[in-house]
């Protein structure tokens, strides 16, 4: 197939870009350039900006098998792509987020029938409106893809610090849990991710259909950053602090906090192994957390500006945490 990527260089899109390629297929990516270094040398791109009406509408022109939409946000932004891809492909794939199902959780176990209602974070009710839009309409087949937390070269953070956390925990620096550290998470491998998605392109039984995939296994927070600090050599010194508390310290963390990290769920990926066969995801914390210890490694990251305000912040809080609950 002729398959187009928009975006293809993020942290899961650039995996699906590689199996694209490895599965046959004929890969464009359309970006604006930024990031391209690592794209398999088969794949085409076409720089633009998606801001650009005309180089927008030129590249559905150019009519591929399927579309893959990876940055794309809002309700608006799915109607346009209606308007422009409507029969100019066959197969238009939105990537959407396993955050917009029901908060607070009114069960463990998520399927793709759990409703999508989550009043905490405006990313996933704008996820969930763009889906909305897409599948109650049919000029355009489409399928939506939710993806839960999904890594290639970023650890799986709290409060989405990014390399400020493996670099406090590398220089002996506490790092903040919320809770008392035991509710679960999961964590999928974007490379285990892309087997089903690639499986999925083309696929007429998919159309109107929306898939999570996710691996089967979850793990506590705690268990991730003691995984963290063992792919980086390191001890970890954990301090759980009550979430309440962390949101009046960091108030733009909320949505992230109450509508998704606190809660414990496991994903049923039974939708989605039923449509395209089974697949495996590393459940191995060593090899989970390989790739972004090997980019930590390789960024030779040091804190500045914003980071550096952001690591005052969190001194503040676990100074204030143990003032009360002291170590």
């Amino acid at each position: 197939m002729r398959v187009l990527y928009i975006g293809g260089t993020g942290e899961i899109s650039l995996s699906c870009v590689r199996e694209s390629v490895a599965a046959g297929h004929d890969v464009t990516v359309f970006n604006r350039g930024r990031h391209n270094d690592d794209l398999p040398p088969d794949v085409t791109v076409v720089k633009g900006d998606l801001a650009d009406d005309a180089a927008y509408t030129e590249l559905a022109e150019m009519r591929f098998d399927a579309v893959c939409q990876f940055l794309a946000y809002t309700a608006e932004d799915v109607t346009r792509d209606i308007a422009t891809f409507a029969g100019k492909t066959g197969h238009y794939v939105f990537i959407a987020s396993a955050s917009s199902y029901q908060r607070p959780a009114q069960t463990y176990w998520i399927t793709e029938d759990v409703p999508l209602k989550n009043p905490f974070a405006a990313y996933s009710r704008n996820k969930a409106a763009a889906e909305k839009v897409l599948l109650s309409q049919a000029a355009l087949p489409a399928t939506v893809v939710r993806p839960s937390h999904t890594i290639r070269a970023r650890f799986p953070t709290v409060l989405g610090e990014g390399h400020l956390l493996p670099w406090r925990i590398v220089n002996g620096r506490p790092v903040i849990v919320h809770g008392d550290g035991s509710s679960l998470w999961t964590v999928t491998r974007s490379e285990d991710l892309a087997v089903p998605f690639v499986r999925l392109l083309g696929n007429a039984d998919a159309i109107g259909e929306a898939f999570h995939i996710t691996a089967d296994r979850s793990f506590s927070w705690d268990q991730l950053y003691r995984g963290i600090g063992d792919a980086l050599g390191a001890d970890v010194e954990i301090v759980h602090i009550p979430t309440d508390t962390i949101v009046k310290f960091l108030p733009d963390r909320a949505g992230a906090l109450l509508g998704d990290k606190i809660t414990s769920v496991i994903f049923d990926n039974t939708k989605i192994k039923r449509l395209v066969g089974d697949f495996s995801c590393v459940t191995d914390l060593s090899v989970l957390l390989a790739g972004p210890a090997a980019a930590y490694r390789a960024s030779g990251y040091a804190p500045a500006g914003a980071d550096l305000d952001f690591d005052a912040t969190m001194d503040a809080m676990i100074a204030a945490q143990r003032a009360v609950a002291p170590a």
